[in-house]
């Protein structure tokens, strides 16, 4: 027979009302009974009969094989013996009261709550009652002395007896379980059958002991049968129930081996539910909560769950191998269940499991998060968030391969005016602060389908796509050079940014290379015309010197020798004597005869072949170095390098390596860096500059004060020199600020232990006021025009006033005393001017 063994006081209104139902309809069963009794009077039993009956019924409840689902048991127990044998021997009122009172007195043993007991009593009243009136239905009259019992009068009472048990026993299981009649009817079905089977053995054999001759002793070997088909009922069912369970563990084991954290949490509460048998299940992670049932999944929230319940079973997520623990698994059963030492082992190995799958489901996703950050880095550009140059080019790629798109295509490079002086002037922050919004109005003005790319620096690119005729393209790119009109406050100030762009149409560019050409070209060409933006046109491109890079010149440029440099003499101011030469690049093309690198440095830079150029440029100073130095005149060279060419991290090597080959000190080389080289340039090429100084070579600032950066270079790289611009030195006689600008310059630079030459010195007025403002080294046609090397070296032999070396007279006589408005401070290691005779 079979027995809830828990009933949760807390049962839905449905399980109370199944309750009640059961307990008043055993009433009447009883009831009808008792009048059937008072009817038709029969011999009252001997006690001894009704004692020994009752027994028999508390020993055969008491032994019994459970199954248990969530927080109910479903066992199956050896009632029906006593109670069909019973029936064969006495009245069913008599074997009524005897079977409910054993179930009374057991529930009252085992302490089990009182609706436990009337539902128990009340059950017990109706299967006893289902099988007594099958018998009488079937002409079996208990009889004591003649307790025969047909065979098919027995099955029937049985089955009678079987079908009312599970009838009133099911619902009350699927109702307390929250689970359907047939998912409680399917477990254990097979041992159920296989213990009414028994039992009809059982009761077969005794009554046809009862019923016959046969020794009344064997009737004691009955304990003993009944004893070993429990063991083995009992060992058949657990062993059962243990390889369903690890077959369903392997199975959700199977099922965790997956990579997405939510499918292993969802797949490890539902599984964890079905394998042990619980209401819920529940995963808490710290940041996350999962709930499920067998079934479907409750709740996914990011609140972790409360308490544990008084219902509840927890256990670690730790994995064998120790460590930290990632979360707490929760089993609710809707009522008090005590896990055996089998299950308690297979909870902490599925904790495990669990456990390992997170943390591989969590390293997944963040290899997953750090793959999409890089790939988004990749891509992406750091300070604003827009597509960088590498979306930029294989988006338009894209769009030079794929023909189906509607519309032409064109491509708007813009470009900020003048804001290297917001990056210098208010900071760096505040440069970018100005580029994110320049970033954020030119995305919120491109077109659905439009791609906006930061390339660098203050340089900007839009893609326009889906034109329907090209002259929209320059109505797109008024609007968004539009949107960048209202000013922008920055740290309090209001900023106006202006930009020039260039565009060009895709048609006929063949690549994106050449179509990021013609925007360039259409840019600059819009910057020196003064309009906002200018289309490019192959007509105006003809004349662009860049057309060399196009017709393959610059390779053969450099393979040919054309590159030539040119010397002119850096001269201390005071004495007119050669203290050094700024070498100045010439290409000598065969047919636009001499360009100076205002002409073709930018196509160089942009053509790859800088390296190449840049290493001709330095060979041949230092050769002209080499044959000064055999004639006597050991003379630093100064050489401008592009800051293109400190973005290659071997270009150092190769510089130092050039000096070795023609055994020159380091310290007589002397770099030229641009005054408009930026902040962001000089965080790349930082190192490269430290590598050469450290190495010994000199660094120095080449048209110092053009800009508002210089104060910001000066803090960032160690040079050795300013060279003031020729615009300044220009003005020094008539301008009270050029005056100032280079005074200020000179005290500067003498704070700094830094050499200053000024440059474009034309005249000897010039020469003498900057050299009372304390400049003591100056280069310009005053002394010389750049020369070749040859021809430097014979001015340097010829000199002036027969001094050797000399390109001018002194402005003082030798050991007089000069006062000089500005003094370098003594220990200025760093100039490689000559001291003034104090």
């Amino acid at each position: 027979m079979s027995e809830t063994g828990t009933i949760d006081d807390g049962s839905d209104r449905r399980l109370k009302l199944l309750i009640g139902l059961v307990v008043m309809l055993g009433l009447g069963a009883s009831t009808i009974w008792a009048v059937h009794a008072a009817r038709h009077p029969q011999p009252r039993p001997s006690a001894l009969m009704l004692a020994l009956l009752t027994a028999t019924v508390i020993v055969a409840q008491r032994w019994r094989v459970s199954v248990r689902i969530r927080s109910s048991l479903l066992g199956t127990a050896w009632g029906e013996v006593p109670v069909l044998v019973g029936l064969a021997l006495m009245p069913p009122l008599w074997v009524l009261l005897c079977v409910v009172t054993g179930q009374g007195l057991l529930k009252i043993a085992t302490r089990s709550g009182l609706r436990k007991i009337a539902v128990a009593m009340a059950k017990e009243s109706l299967t006893v009652s289902a099988a007594a009136a099958v018998l009488l239905a079937l002409g079996v009259r208990p009889d004591p002395a003649d307790p025969y019992v047909p065979v098919l009068a027995l099955v029937a009472a049985m089955v009678a007896f079987a079908v009312v048990d599970q009838m009133v026993f099911l619902p009350i299981v699927a109702a307390d379980t929250g689970t359907t009649i047939r998912q409680a009817a399917r477990q254990n079905w097979t041992g159920t059958i296989i213990g009414h089977l028994g039992q009809f053995l059982v009761c077969l054999g005794v009554l046809w002991v009862l019923a016959t001759d046969a020794n009344v002793l064997l009737l004691l070997v009955v304990p003993l049968v009944v004893a070993c088909m429990h063991l083995w009922q009992s060992r058949t069912t657990r062993t059962r129930q243990e390889r369903e369970s690890w077959q369903r563990l392997a199975k959700a084991t199977d099922e965790l081996n997956a990579v997405d954290l939510t499918r292993v949490l969802h797949s490890a509460t539902t599984r964890a539910a079905q394998i042990f048998s619980a209401a819920e299940a529940a995963i808490d992670l710290p940041d996350r909560s999962v709930r499920a049932t067998g079934k479907v999944v409750l709740s996914d929230t990011p609140l972790a769950g409360g308490p544990a319940r008084p219902d509840e079973t927890t256990v670690d997520l730790v994995a064998h191998d120790g460590g930290m623990r990632v979360g707490v698994l929760r089993l609710r059963f809707g009522g008090t269940v005590r896990l055996t030492e089998v299950e308690q082992y297979k909870l902490r190995t599925f904790a495990s499991a669990v456990c390992t799958a997170i943390r591989n489901a969590q390293a997944y996703a963040q290899l997953e998060r750090i793959a999409a950050e890089n790939a988004h880095a990749a891509t992406h550009d750091p300070l604003t968030g827009l597509p960088n140059r590498r979306q930029l080019y294989e988006r338009a790629g894209r769009l030079f391969t794929d023909t189906g798109h509607d519309g032409m295509v064109a491509l708007l490079l813009i470009d900020l005016n003048h804001f290297k002086e917001v990056n210098d002037t208010l900071g760096h922050a505040a440069g970018d602060d100005v580029l994110r919004e320049v970033a954020d109005r030119l995305n919120a003005s491109a077109q659905p389908g439009d791609l906006v790319a930061r390339l660098g620096g203050d340089e900007f690119a839009v893609l326009l796509t889906g034109l329907p005729t090209p002259a929209l393209a320059g109505h797109r790119a008024a609007t968004m050079l539009g949107a960048l009109e209202p000013s922008i406050e920055v740290e309090g100030m209001r900023i106006t940014v202006e930009a020039a762009g260039g565009i060009a149409l895709a048609a006929g560019a063949g690549s994106v290379e050449e179509l990021m050409r013609r925007a360039d070209i259409a840019m600059y060409q819009a910057k020196r015309a003064g309009e906002p933006t200018m289309i490019y046109a192959h007509a105006r491109d003809t004349a662009d010197v860049e057309r060399l890079m196009l017709t393959g010149e610059l390779r053969r440029a450099v393979n040919e020798h054309e590159f030539t440099v040119d010397f002119q003499p850096i001269v201390d101011l005071g004495s007119g004597e050669v203290i050094s030469a700024e070498a100045l690049a010439r290409w000598k093309h065969p047919d636009q005869g001499d360009l100076d690198p205002t002409q073709f440095l930018e196509a160089v830079e942009r053509s790859g072949q800088l390296p190449a150029f840049a290493d001709a440029v330095l060979e041949q100073s230092l050769l002209a170095m080499q044959t000064w130095r055999e004639a006597g005149f050991d003379l630093p060279v100064a050489v401008n390098v592009s800051p293109r060419s400190l973005l290659d991290p071997n270009f150092p090597a190769a510089v130092l390596a050039r000096l070795e080959h023609h055994d020159v000190s380091p310290g007589q080389l002397i770099l030229e860096l641009a005054e408009t080289l930026t902040l962001s340039q000089i965080d790349v090429v930082e190192r490269t500059l430290a590598e050469l100084r450290n190495a010994g070579v000199r660094l120095a600032v080449d048209d110092f004060g053009t800009g508002v950066s210089s104060l910001s270079v000066l803090s960032r790289i160690p040079v050795h020199e300013l060279k003031i611009d020729q615009e300044f030195v220009a003005a020094v006689e008539t301008s009270a600020e050029a005056a100032a600008v280079i005074r200020t310059t000179v005290d500067l630079a003498r704070n700094l232990h830094l050499t200053v030459v000024a440059e474009g010195v034309e005249s000897e007025p010039q020469r003498r006021a900057l050299w009372e403002l304390g400049c003591l080294a100056g280069q310009g046609h005053l002394f010389a025009r750049p020369l070749s090397a040859a021809r430097f070296l014979g001015t340097l032999q010829r000199g002036s006033g027969g001094r050797p070396g000399v390109l001018a007279s002194a402005l003082h006589d030798a050991g007089a005393v000069v006062r000089m408005p500005v003094r370098r401070a003594a220990g200025a290691g760093r100039s490689s001017l000559p001291h003034l005779p104090a």
